[in-house]
């Protein structure tokens, strides 16, 4: 754990972006097909559960997976309102650092308690007998109402939040992409002004300094227009501007598709393209 803690927070200083883009998508894979397997084993495990309880009626054990359900459900909301609310009635520092959130606002957390993996991990661990040798009593019954749970929450709660959300007239404060605007902006002001004073000191040639001053300041200017226009999405660009730039990107796209096709350059070429058209559609929409 401390040396997932510390790569975390010095990888972006450690690794290359080579690495760090084939990481990203690497990684995302590996989470998507993990979580398949997890599923597939509950289907695989379930019918052999089942039979462990052959001693009760389906509807016993269907009346007591909705009840337990219905408990981690509930709980959870009444739990998580007192939580939010009481340390900020108690401590006035600790409104003004973070204010009080609305009832609206709770009531999505609340209600976005879905359970899958980690549920099904811990329920998985438990031993198949202890140490006499003696079966682990009820096992079944919690390998059984953990699917339960799972197949409740992400079924009746995943299902049903976006509904929740949009009732409850709930939207995003836009605080993270506007942090995120916020970062972006500083970074290129910091690399507009390493470019003036390297050109000052006559440390690299005026005509390519100026090029990347231009895009530079091109990149800064569509940051402040969005910022100005009050876009709470954090977007990096006007639409006007990402349109514009989708249908150039597009038509570079179709350009060396066809000179691939009529064997003006070979897949290497074509693929390496493609890769700097990607990235620069990635940056243009903040992906």
């Amino acid at each position: 754990m401390t040396a997932g803690i510390y790569l975390g927070w010095h990888l972006p200083l450690i690794a290359k972006a080579r690495y760090r883009l084939q990481a990203q998508a690497f990684w995302e894979m590996i989470v998507f097909l993990i979580n398949g397997l997890v599923f597939i084993t509950i289907g695989l495990q379930l019918p052999e559960i089942l039979r462990q309880l052959t001693g009760e009626s389906w509807a016993h054990l269907i009346g007591i997976g909705a009840a337990v359900s219905a408990i981690v459900i509930l709980v959870r909301i009444a739990w998580l309102f007192p939580a939010a609310w009481l340390p900020r009635l108690l401590s006035r520092k600790l409104r003004q650092r973070d204010p009080m959130p609305s009832w609206q606002e709770l009531a999505v957390v609340a209600w976005s308690g879905m359970r899958g993996v980690v549920s099904l991990a811990a329920a998985f661990a438990l031993p198949f007998t202890l140490s006499n040798s003696v079966p682990f009593p009820g096992r079944g019954y919690i390998l059984y109402l953990t699917f339960c749970v799972i197949l409740a929450t992400l079924v009746l709660q995943g299902l049903t939040l976006p509904l929740l959300i949009r009732k409850l007239g709930v939207t995003s404060d836009g605080l993270n992409d506007e942090e995120e605007r916020n970062a972006r902006f500083q970074a290129n002001r910091a690399a507009l002004e390493l470019i003036e004073r390297l050109a000052s000191e006559c440390e690299v040639p005026r005509d390519v300094a100026q090029r990347l001053e231009a895009e530079y300041r091109e990149r800064i200017q569509e940051l402040q227009r969005c910022a100005s226009a009050g876009d709470p999405s954090g977007e990096v660009a006007t639409p006007h501007y990402r349109r514009l730039q989708h249908e150039a990107l597009k038509i570079e796209r179709q350009t060396i598709i066809r000179l691939r096709n009529e064997q003006v350059i070979n897949d290497e070429a074509l693929r390496r393209i493609q890769r700097d058209l990607d990235l620069a559609e990635a940056r243009l929409t903040g992906d």
